[in-house]
């Protein structure tokens, strides 16, 4: 269809370039019909006129494209205007060409560039969000430090208002403390009256040791034994006061018949009751009085030492544990003296006692025990251990007896200072029986002062009840 119609039309060009003096009308739709000629007259020669021809052609309609050449002159040669403008238009579609390369180019670096602010964007956006969540946990610390400073404030405040309260206490112990020292010194007369008495009722004979004290007397031992805060230093909380003095001398004389040598001997005379009883060891006029376990362990004990209630205070001086001092019926020490003397009449053995807050009961036996005189500190000497309250003793063997105002120890101090008491210590204790008595058990000091025994709970476990006596072998 496309070459029909360009015939055609370069039929119609070469009609009108090559036409004569006439028309002539051709009409292709009558087939057969003869286009009419038509000649007018004119002048010969050059100046004659042209024919014109009419071609009438049927209505094509066009589809698709339609291509045009152009030829020159009668050669059919390319134009060279025409070669210009093509070169013209293919150097300005190439130009437009490498503009549109740069153009993808720099629209690809900016793609990339966009690409790497994305990546970018996400890290910032992570580290944002860590930010904010670091934030946030340091908010919450805040406000936990916050509130544990205000805690803290709280205790602070707690702390001195305790304080205080404990200062007001120990102003009015003090004030307690110091009315009884004027009771005990407005005592004194009445307490020389009653030796007096004891004496001119009692036998000739010297008689020392730990006596049944008055109610009063029993207050005071009781507010020292509680009273902790005393200086080691302080020459007045070392030294016995003048009632504490003359109440050594004094003891009421049991009314059990005897003297007997020791408990084992009143037990063998058949005196069957735990009691208080008058003793005189062999070889020596000295009288004193014990309590004699005659129930515990087949009787016959002789008890030389017993706590209970904390009622007596043992943080005494060298005379006092040498004499003897405290309760017969409750908490006492019957004296260095004494058991040297009650020792060296025969073979004894040793049994400790020990009981704890729970009601536990142990004890701790040894087949042997004596004391050396005073010119060697009345020096510990026992034999071989066996028991259920474990070996807290045989350390302390061959040691010599140490009190606040006398060290003997191994220690480079003075170990009665720090256990509060008078013991054979070495450097300082396994075992501390005269140390401060702690309720409850467990107890909280600068120095392991209390009474325990370090195999039956250890050094901070302060004992009930706790009795050693002797019995011969």
């Amino acid at each position: 269809m496309e070459t029909w119609t360009l015939s055609l039309l370069f039929l119609t060009v070469l009609l009108v370039q090559r036409g004569t003096c006439g028309q002539k009308s051709i009409d292709p739709t009558v087939p057969g019909e003869e286009g009419t000629q038509s000649r007018q007259p004119g002048p010969a020669g050059p100046k004659a006129g042209r024919c014109a021809y009419t071609v009438v052609v049927p209505q094509q309609r066009l589809t698709g494209s339609l291509c045009i050449t152009s030829r020159g002159g009668e050669s059919g040669v390319a134009n060279s205007s025409d070669v210009a403008a093509l070169r013209g238009e293919l150097s300005y579609q190439q130009r437009q060409l490498e503009e549109v390369r740069a153009l993808v180019g720099r629209e690809s670096g900016l793609a990339q560039e966009v690409r790497g602010w994305r990546g970018e964007n996400a890290g910032l956006n992570a580290r944002i969000a860590q930010l904010n969540a670091e934030l946030l946990q340091q908010v919450l610390h805040s406000g936990e430090q916050a509130l544990a400073q205000q805690r803290l404030q709280e205790l602070l405040l707690n702390a001195t208002t305790q304080v205080q309260q404990l200062t007001v206490s120990y102003r009015e112990l003090e004030n307690n403390y110091k009315t009884l020292t004027s009771a005990m010194s407005s005592q004194n007369a009445l307490i020389n009256r009653l030796e007096k008495q004891c004496q001119r009722d009692s036998t000739d004979l010297p008689q020392q040791g730990p006596r049944n004290e008055s109610p009063e007397t029993k207050k005071v031992d009781s507010d020292i034994q509680k009273d902790q805060s005393v200086s080691r230093d302080d020459p007045a909380a070392i030294t016995p006061s003048p009632a504490l003095k003359a109440s050594l001398a004094s003891f009421p004389v049991t009314k059990s018949p005897g003297p007997w040598r020791d408990c084992q001997h009143a037990l063998d005379s058949g005196q069957l009751t735990s009691a208080i009883y008058l003793l005189q060891p062999l070889r020596t006029n000295r009288l004193l009085q014990a309590w004699c376990e005659q129930n515990q362990a087949h009787g016959g004990w002789t008890v030389i030492q017993r706590r209970q209630d904390g009622s007596v205070n043992f943080f005494r001086t060298w005379e006092q544990y040498k004499q003897g001092f405290g309760n017969l019926d409750g908490e006492y020490w019957l004296g260095l003296e004494h058991l040297y003397w009650l020792s060296a009449q025969a073979v004894y053995r040793l049994r400790v006692v020990l009981e704890d807050w729970q009601g536990r009961q142990v004890f701790a036996e040894y087949d042997s025990f004596r004391l050396e005189p005073e010119s060697d500190s009345y020096r510990l000497r026992i034999g071989e251990y066996r028991g259920t309250a474990g070996d807290s003793l045989s350390w302390h063997n061959n040691k010599a007896f140490t009190t606040l105002d006398r060290d003997r120890d191994g220690y480079s101090g003075n170990c009665a200072h720090y256990q509060k008491g008078g013991w054979w210590y070495h450097m300082c204790a396994h075992s501390n029986l005269n140390g401060v008595w702690y309720r409850g058990g467990h107890y909280r000091s600068r120095y392991q002062d209390g009474v325990y025994w370090a195999e039956f709970h250890g050094g901070s476990y302060s004992l009930k009840k706790v009795a050693m006596m002797i019995k011969p072998t």
